[in-house]
């Protein structure tokens, strides 16, 4: 068991990276037509996630790859049973990957607008879903054991607590609205209100003038619903939900880091409010996956039906070459993931930027005799 659980903590880091750097690009996005009140500081809010939002989204591929790898059991369940949530907040992903490539190549304010408007609708649904997804892992779903030649439900009593039963397979049968429960859409609530306030604090750290006072003011009124919100949603998950006391300590390790960081953005100081902040999102994570343990999903209808971190695993020899290539290949995506945001540390003044510049005129859009220069974002 141990590699197994040596996968299932690596998973549970990948996830907080994706969550952790991600959550202030959701934040950001979510807030790009609430903060910025014009051209200048839309454009110089989207130039503080821009070289980073898509080396962020690798951790995503990455925990989907490793998942994938290491637990063929748990990713073939969730990512079938799940397939119309997981699909939304790919095609959202998608949309964003256009608005922010896309709004600087014409020189039209409808055209930025219209793609400002796709960046924030695409940054608040999947901010939502994504809690939703892990509250139901933490929660539990729908889930039996199913013969693959009849489709038929094995009795609970005859399914084995360790290994896999030949000729079935666990599989999600509640559908889509199974997933949507009061405590999944509080979840939704803390991952979106956690990205709220992880947004405005990295625009706070990025930016200069009234752009970064206003951000920082909203910092604090969001930081004081996130911690509440989540202080609810993590006491309600450890009471009702997780078999593990040890999961105690990251969820007392995630109040700590969100009430410093609240306290540290009444004080003013918004850098390291924003990396108590970003302590506060990995502390969570973790607490997820400890509540979680040791299952790597839990059925609500049969604790025998649970998909517990044994029965999903890989054979060893493919975990000992899965860990061998992290050992030597993650070092160094952490080392240039570092140095990236020590290049990129500068701020942003929203006042320096020319909104006239930058882009095709709409009318030599089709016309490329005579090429432009585009300033990106």
């Amino acid at each position: 068991m141990t590699l197994p659980i040596v996968w299932f903590i690596l998973i549970a880091v990948l996830w907080t990276g994706y969550l952790a750097l991600e959550g202030f690009d959701f934040g950001v996005g979510m807030l790009l037509r609430i903060l910025g009140r014009d051209e200048r500081e839309r454009r110089a809010m989207v130039r503080t996630i821009g070289p980073h939002w898509d080396g962020n989204e690798v951790w995503l591929l990455t925990a989907g790859g490793a998942t994938f790898a290491a637990f063929p059991e748990w990713y073939g369940t969730l990512f079938s049973g799940a397939y119309l949530a997981l699909f939304l907040i790919l095609l959202c992903l998608i949309v964003r990957v256009c608005a922010i490539e896309w709004r600087s190549k014409i020189n039209s304010r409808a055209w930025r607008d219209a793609w400002d408007w796709a960046h924030t609708i695409s940054a608040w649904i999947p901010s939502v879903l994504w809690g939703v997804a892990f509250a139901n892992l933490v929660q539990g779903m729908r889930i039996e054991v199913v013969r693959t030649a009849d489709g038929a439900v094995v009795d609970p009593a005859r399914v084995p607590a360790h290994t896999l039963l030949r000729g079935a397979s666990h599989q999600l049968t509640g559908g889509f609205l199974s997933l949507l429960t009061p405590f999944t859409l509080l979840g939704g609530a803390v991952t979106c209100l956690l990205f709220l306030t992880h947004g405005a604090l990295f625009t706070a750290l990025k930016t200069r003038g009234a752009l970064s006072e206003r951000a920082e003011a909203l910092a604090r009124a969001c930081g004081a619903a996130s911690t509440a919100v989540t202080a609810a949603w993590a006491l309600w998950a450890q009471l009702a939900h997780s078999p593990n006391a040890a999961a105690w300590a990251p969820l007392v390790l995630t109040a700590v880091s969100l009430t410093a960081s609240l306290a540290l953005t009444r004080a003013g100081r918004t850098g390291p409010a924003f990396a108590a902040h970003l302590a506060g999102i990995a502390c969570a994570v973790a607490f997820i996956f400890a509540a979680m343990a040791p299952h790597v999903m839990r059925s609500s209808i049969d604790g025998a039906y649970s998909l517990t971190i044994a029965q999903a695993a890989s054979a060893d020899a493919t975990l000992l070459i899965m860990t061998i290539a992290a050992v030597v290949f993650v070092p160094g995506v952490l080392l240039y993931t570092a140095w990236g945001y020590k290049v990129f540390s500068g701020r942003i003044s929203a006042e320096a930027i020319n909104p006239d510049e930058g882009g095709l005129h709409p009318s030599r859009v089709r016309d490329s005799s005579q090429p432009e220069a585009v300033i990106g974002y």
